[in-house]
């Protein structure tokens, strides 16, 4: 640890969740001398492997378990440290049990009423609509009855769960593009018979790398802390996935951060989040997609890779420490998931840096626990789309086996 560093940076940042998003937080804020604790359910999360922070195991993300063992921690710690979340079920268990946790953790995020709004596409899409924010036509749908109301959209569209733990938890899917009217309502028939509702909105024409987002931090009073724009590249699945591959995107940060925080204090909306959205070829206009609530983005790294630390932003202010200068990235960051994900030629700077979200030559266990034990090599070249020709593909598994 830094010897020269302020004592109330001493303070503990507990990280909850260790998959991807969890590891760029990690070494978002051990890179500064902060040290962090990773609470995760199970030993094997990348975060886990980083030798930047120590771990500790609760019961579960959900329910008394959850803060009971959260308390427990805490008290092991002996102090109130930063709360950082990048799950979805923990944003409810603490939102839900903030009064009994804000006594042991330091955290923001909007009020319990807001957390569920924002975390609903279809409470969004009413809020945004009502208040003349960008969205696409979309319609909400929570019975079998409901499905004739897709006769009103222009396909194709995309369908989703309006709660995201559905499709995190396998009971629905978690976006899926449907050309016509027939075949969305075949997959809305389908997803409406397990509990929830979905929504679909009609789909916005342009690639994959049209996709923006503005990742921030909103703390008290009203004051930005940090903010950051990017751009998606590539998002695996494609089109509806997750971030692939993205960077920065300083043409659209003064717009899409103007919107941004206009929305974020319209909502009441505090705290870690942010807001994806997508560049309409024929419209000319930006259009919200959804927000991100009370935690990181999966890709949230590639801010700090860039020069924007969000999470020690966040810490630095919840702790009353003043702000850091922003520092601009020299060449400029390109933040991927894994290494079989490719941007399309062209979109990648020439004089880009190229991270890898699991590899770091200083921290390199959780790639190797990822890549060479979660999946073994024969199971990402399933995946490698057009990283070989298909003869040495071939080749390469036939040599595997």
């Amino acid at each position: 640890m830094n010897s020269m560093m302020d004592p109330a940076e001493k303070t503990v940042a507990v990280v909850v969740g260790g998959e991807l998003g969890g590891l760029g937080l990690v070494r978002s804020l051990s890179g500064n001398g902060i040290p962090v604790v990773v609470v995760d359910t199970r030993h094997g999360t990348p975060a886990f492997w980083s030798r930047h922070a120590r771990r500790h195991i609760v019961r579960s993300f959900v329910g008394r378990d959850f803060t009971e063992d959260m308390i427990a921690l805490a008290r092991r710690l002996g102090q109130r440290p930063v709360l950082f979340l990048t799950d979805e079920d923990a944003v409810h268990s603490v939102s839900e049990n903030r009064d009994e946790l804000s006594a042991w953790y330091r955290f923001r995020m909007p009020s319990a009423q807001g957390v569920r709004m924002l975390s609903s596409k279809a409470a969004f899409h009413c809020f945004a609509e009502a208040n003349s924010f960008p969205v696409p036509r979309t319609v909400i749908m929570n019975g079998q009855l409901d499905v004739s109301m897709l006769s009103g959209l222009r396909f194709p569209c995309v369908l989703k769960p309006d709660d995201k733990r559905q499709a995190l938890s396998g009971n629905k899917e978690r976006a899926v593009r449907v050309e016509t009217l027939p075949e969305g309502q075949a997959h809305a028939r389908a997803m409406l018979r397990t509990p929830g509702g979905i929504v679909a909105q009609e789909w916005i024409e342009g690639t994959q790398s049209n996709i923006y987002f503005t990742l921030f931090y909103r703390g008290r009073n009203g004051m930005t802390a940090a903010a950051f724009t990017g751009r998606k590249l590539a998002c695996w699945p494609p089109d509806v996935g997750s971030t692939a591959v993205c960077v920065a995107a300083p043409e659209a940060h003064a717009e899409l951060e103007r919107i941004t925080l206009d929305f974020a204090r319209c909502a009441g909306f505090e705290g870690m989040g942010s807001m994806e959205y997508k560049w309409d070829d024929n419209h000319r206009r930006f259009v919200m997609i959804e927000p991100t609530v009370g935690r990181i983005d999966w890709q949230e790294e590639i801010a700090t890779l860039c020069g924007v630390n969000i999470p020690l932003a966040a810490y630095r202010h919840e702790l009353g420490l003043p702000e850091l200068p922003a520092v601009a990235a020299s060449p400029p960051a390109v933040w991927r998931a894994t290494f079989i994900r490719r941007a399309p030629a062209g979109l990648v700077p020439l004089d880009a840096r190229t991270f890898d979200g699991y590899f770091r030559w200083d921290d390199p266990l959780p790639a190797i626990r990822h890549y060479c034990l979660n999946r073994p090599l024969d199971r990402f070249l399933h995946q490698w789309n057009g990283w070989f020709p298909s003869t040495r593909r071939d080749q390469v598994q036939q040599e595997q086996q």
